[in-house]
């Protein structure tokens, strides 16, 4: 059965409104290859209407940054229930189907892991409602001082009007990563989701005007990078700047944020690491392998998609792997039990632009490349059985590579699809060589029985983000983020990082 795809505008100043140049983008389904609906291209104009939104309710009196920390919550609150369905509870919750639904039709990604992708939204915008109410009585911090005729404190204060950038590959996780702790904050935001999936995102707007969220606190603009993304970065009544996708384009916002001094956090590419030891369970450590690189159809920026296996059992390790690759589920990914559904696009250009979407291509070039340099396609790396006979739909098999130099390109660079490259290693030492021999660092994972092996990995492994005996667990209360080209500051946690600005207030004691 089709998916409906509501028909929306730009969301601004809480209402929906035309785009100035009245342009919008078509909705491709991956798994069909077919135009399913249209979404609005902003351009600078637009956004210049948005910050300006966004800055009247931040510096409106009694309004969103001055209001409590328990007022905002409820609003965060009412957002979870209404993502949730919880509204009108039933046995099967409709608007979180509806919205997982959406999702999958626009990014390709299995109906189950869409369906959980609601819930983790739903819950990180309910751990924000909490930090928001905590945050009342943490406003004003005492600062012990040397001195008897003076006080300090320390006051924390909302950073003002955040651009909050998104990928397409988790579309409204993403955004929630960034919208809760923002509005929690009492910053107001203008949130620009990427142009490849940003239907739910609208979703989301469509969400605040069902309760009541004061306008301007929250503006979604949709549209393409150099159009919307780009003004909206280098736009000088933006305080903050939070982004998540390419190093590539992470560095153009990080220059366009330098010339004014602007702060910013950027979560970007991956090439992570995992370690398994000789002494690992052999089932639980394959899980674990392909469960850290092929869910999301391997379009992870934090998948281990570098698997550094022990010699001693690498042999028996693959031939498993493999195994265990094949029962992958391959399928429409709204069919349930799908596990591996279709990549998120293939080289369409679009007419209002010249930007091209290029995914199933570009790793199917990484695997031609990596067979060319030497490398030995050891399973999967085209186009699965099951879809030969159809011409639609960007699908790939769970590919594993084998035989890769540390030159190669399979190996140095993110292939954001579900190809994982291997290598063996003799020694913990050689292993922490290879782990670290990249220009990225967000994630890393260690399977090993022995704990005291992994304390000390854990230590030395150069990532934002270490896991033992797992891959890819992640929590509202943690921090996340990486190091070196992976990114700088972190999501997630307490208060992410630069939306609360302390400021130190010093006083003498009047006689």
């Amino acid at each position: 059965m089709a998916v409906p795809i509501p028909f929306r505008q730009l969301f601004i100043d809480g209402e929906w409104k035309e785009p100035i140049l009245k342009k919008r983008i078509p909705i491709i389904n991956p798994a069909t290859q077919e135009i399913i609906g249209d979404i609005p291209a902003a351009s600078a104009e637009d956004m210049e209407i948005a910050v300006e939104a966004a800055r009247r309710a931040f510096s409106k009196p009694d309004y969103w940054a001055s209001t409590s920390g328990s007022c905002r919550a409820k609003f965060l609150r009412a957002i979870a229930d209404k993502v949730m369905g919880m509204e009108n509870w039933s046995w099967i919750l409709e608007r979180k189907i509806e919205l997982a639904k959406l999702e999958v039709v626009d990014s390709g990604k299995p109906i189950d892991e869409a369906i959980s992708d609601m819930d983790a939204v739903a819950a990180c915008f309910k751990y924000y409602a909490e930090l928001a109410e905590a945050l009342d009585a943490k406003k004003r911090i005492p600062i012990p001082i040397p001195m008897d005729t003076f006080n300090s404190h320390v006051l924390k204060e909302p950073i003002g009007v955040v651009a909050l950038i998104t990928p397409w590959n988790y579309p409204l996780l993403m955004a929630t990563w960034k919208v809760a702790p923002a509005l929690a904050a009492g910053c107001t935001a203008i949130l620009k989701p990427s142009e490849l999936a940003s239907v739910t995102c609208l979703e989301l707007a469509e969400v605040c005007r069902d309760v009541a969220l004061p306008p301007g606190v929250l503006n979604i603009l949709t549209g393409l990078g150099p159009e919307a993304g780009a003004p909206l970065a280098s736009h000088p009544r933006v305080d903050k700047i939070a982004f998540t996708g390419s190093t590539a384009t992470g560095i153009k916002i990080m220059t366009a944020a330098a010339q004014m001094i602007k702060p910013v956090s950027l979560e970007l590419g991956g090439k992570s690491p995992i370690l398994v030891f000789e002494d690992v369970d052999l089932d639980n450590a394959i899980e674990w392998t392909l469960y850290g690189c092929f869910p999301n159809n391997g379009q992870i920026c934090s998948a281990t998609s570098r698997l550094l296996v022990h010699e001693n059992i690498a042999a028996k390790f693959l031939d498993e792997l493999v195994g265990w690759s094949k029962s992958i589920k391959i399928s429409d990914p709204l069919e349930e039990g799908c596990r591996l559904g279709a990549i998120v696009s293939e080289g369409q250009c679009y007419e209002i632009s010249n930007e091209v979407a290029v995914e199933y291509e570009k790793i199917l070039n990484f695997i031609s490349t990596a067979k060319s340099e030497g490398a030995t396609i050891l399973y999967g790396g085209v186009r699965p059985q099951q879809f030969q006979h159809l011409k639609k739909g960007f699908f790939i098999e769970p590919t594993i590579i084998t035989d890769v130099s540390t030159s190669m390109q399979i190996w140095r660079e993110e292939v954001f699809g579900p190809v994982l490259c291997v290598k063996t290693f003799a020694t913990e030492e050689e292993a922490i060589e290879l782990a670290n021999d990249t220009h990225y660092g967000l994630g890393a994972a260690v399977l090993s029985k022995d704990l005291g092996r992994c304390e000390r990995l854990s230590k030395v492994l150069q990532a934002g983000v270490v896991w033992v005996n797992c891959s890819q667990p992640c929590f509202d209360q943690a921090p996340w983020g990486g190091i070196k080209r992976s990114g700088i500051g972190r999501e997630l946690g307490e208060w992410p990082r630069k939306l609360l600005d302390r400021k130190a207030s010093h006083r003498i004691h009047l006689r």
